[in-house]
């Protein structure tokens, strides 16, 4: 009986020559799908401290609003500013803006949006409850201030 022999000539190697090209893409995919920051922040803020911090489970339902004074005081003074998206706005503006906000959102989520005030531990209290009001008048009832951990 004739014995037959298994020889094949092909090796069990992974060609690796495309590698490097398939992790650039990845790169630049990654590259340019992330958002490192949305807004520019143009007034001060230094957050007040605090004891007990909650996180936030949904993010895309925060909208934010910084209150402060004016990092370019030589050319917007410094009496503390609202601002929302790049842009300062005006006590009276506050309510448009929550609109355009709920109007990002879905129908069901418009009532889950939550108003994130980030406002400078040297501001005056008189602008922060004038927005407050704002809030009330536009139905934006979840409010929350952004504050930094205090270090003990």
């Amino acid at each position: 009986m004739a014995k037959f022999k298994k020889s094949s000539g092909t090796t069990q190697e992974i060609p690796t020559a495309a590698l490097p090209d398939i992790i650039f893409m990845l790169l630049f995919f990654f590259m340019v799908t992330t958002v490192l920051r949305e807004t520019t922040i143009m007034v001060e803020q230094k957050l007040p401290k605090s004891t007990q911090l909650s996180k936030l489970e949904r993010k895309s339902l925060v909208s934010y609003v910084y209150i402060g004074k004016p990092k370019r005081t030589a050319v917007y003074g410094v009496t503390p500013k609202i601002q929302v998206n790049d842009v300062f706005i005006e006590v009276k503006d506050v309510v448009r803006f929550v609109n355009q906000e709920k109007d990002k959102l879905s129908e069901v989520e418009r009532d889950q949006i939550t108003m994130s005030m980030k406002v400078d531990i040297d501001a005056k209290m008189g602008i922060v409850t004038d927005v407050q009001q704002e809030f009330k008048e536009a139905n934006a009832r979840k409010l929350l201030y952004s504050s930094s951990k205090r270090v003990d």
